[in-house]
């Protein structure tokens, strides 16, 4: 094998969906530019479509799909320099308790081993310690603020574990061209999420304000910014698609309103005024400068994850903003966030890159050892394991071993069609069937 410090690093970036394939790919390339980059589209009900895949932009010299069973199987401790786990908590956990129990094991064991890393995608607002400690046995746990990487290491030391893995940086897809203002028309882009607001009466009435703002605006341009078409699963799940609320509005949308898919940055490069409930799309804005509103109409919750933009000058209202008002981000608000808008981004990675460079050039690495053990968490860990087809040992189920695997690059068309077909079906039971079951429930 070339040696690690001399030839192209090799990466194998393993993602579960379009959001977190976009954060893996990019952070890999901030970390170290001249890599060969191995990407990994773990089988689930949020693996990224083609559209999607094309849409986030981020490139790959290979892309397969795979199962985390498999995963764990084709990462030897030769293989790859690096591993970036961009996943959901709980596949996280699983895969470094595989990648664990096979790099100790078989004719692989010993030697040097890769470096992991993981993140978030995002603003962390829920699930803090849960998440975080699913997290927890990588070499690297990045944070994308200050502020995250204060409150992950107070996380980590509060039960007893190694915080010295976390390392701060910022979202890698930060970036673009500095906004000068002066569009005319005037751009406004609401970005929707998936899953906030959840329910049917808050999602009509954020939709029914957008259209009300383009209509007391005929001058501007209101986009409505989504994330997926009906049918396709982003890192969250979309019960109710804007496209299909917006056949309710009486009269349809105005000439002024409609819908927009697309890179987010592309579609910021025209944005004068940007809305959300709580999106990171507000971190890209702010980002560069463009005027951006947290509404608060629902309320400052939890739950909404707006309440993590408390302090940042940037809560408005539909009402304020119909009456012109424009935020003004708080500059010590902006720097705790990891939001560098007057400059200093690209050295935001140096922690990073100089960490897990030190890492590879080490004579040897200490084998992963996660804080959750069937000893710390017995009633926890072993269906997390389960899910992913491991033992509570990290080693592969009996039948999930012995299952063939998929080979080849992305899916065959003939064999992505029955694929999508029959996702559909399953989110068709996601989006219609489980809500109605539950409302049934709760009578």
């Amino acid at each position: 094998m070339p040696s690690r410090t001399t030839s192209s690093p090799r990466v194998a970036v393993l993602a579960d969906s379009d959001t977190r394939w976009k954060w893996g790919a990019l952070t890999a390339y901030r970390i170290q530019p001249d890599i060969r980059l191995d990407g990994y589209l773990l089988r689930g009900r949020a693996t990224p479509t083609v559209r999607q895949l094309d849409e986030v932009g981020a490139r790959a010299d290979a892309l397969r799909e795979i199962r985390g069973v498999d995963f764990v199987r084709s990462i030897d401790r030769t293989r790859y320099d690096v591993v970036v786990l961009a996943c959901v908590g709980g596949a996280v956990q699983a895969m470094l308790h595989g990648l664990a129990h096979a790099w100790s094991t078989g004719a692989a064991a010993g030697g040097r081993r890769p470096v992991v890393v993981t993140g978030y995608v995002g603003v962390v607002y829920e699930k803090l310690a849960d998440g975080l400690l699913l997290r927890h046995g990588a070499d690297v746990v990045l944070a994308n603020s200050r502020h995250d990487a204060d409150r992950f290491r107070a996380v980590y030391q509060g039960v007893g574990a190694d915080g010295d893995s976390v390392v701060e940086c910022a979202l890698p897809f930060l970036g673009g061209a500095p906004y000068q203002g002066g569009n005319d028309p005037c751009t406004v882009v609401f970005a929707a999420q998936p899953s906030v607001p959840e329910s049917r009466a808050d999602r009509m009435y954020l939709l029914r304000r957008a259209v009300e703002h383009a209509r007391k605006h005929p001058d501007r341009e209101v986009l409505i910014k989504l994330r997926s078409k009906p049918g396709e699963h982003t890192t969250h799940i979309e019960e109710l698609p804007y496209q299909k609320l917006a056949t309710k509005i009486p009269g349809g949308l105005p000439a002024n309103c409609r819908a927009v898919y697309g890179n987010m940055g592309e579609v910021l490069d025209r944005t004068d005024l940007l809305v959300t409930v709580s999106s990171t799309a507000a971190l890209e804005s702010l980002h560069r400068g463009i005027p951006t509103a947290v509404l608060t109409d629902l309320g400052v919750r939890e739950t909404l994850g707006n309440h993590h933009f408390l302090g940042s000058g940037c809560l408005a209202s539909w009402d304020e903003l119909d009456a012109g008002h424009r935020p003004d981000p708080d500059p010590d608000w902006l720097a705790r966030q990891g939001v560098a808008a007057e400059g200093d981004y690209e050295r935001a990675f140096d922690a990073a890159r100089d960490r897990v460079t030190a890492l590879r050039e080490a004579p040897a690495l200490p084998p992963l050892t996660p804080y959750y053990t069937p000893r710390t968490a017995p009633g926890y860990l072993p269906g997390i394991l389960a899910r992913h087809g491991l033992d509570p040992q990290g080693e592969p189920l009996p039948g999930h071993a012995d299952a063939p695997e998929e080979t080849g690059g992305l899916r065959r068309i003939a064999r992505e069609t029955v694929r999508e077909a029959a996702r559909g079906a399953y989110r068709h039971g996601v989006q219609r069937v489980a809500p109605a079951i539950r409302r049934w429930g709760q009578l």
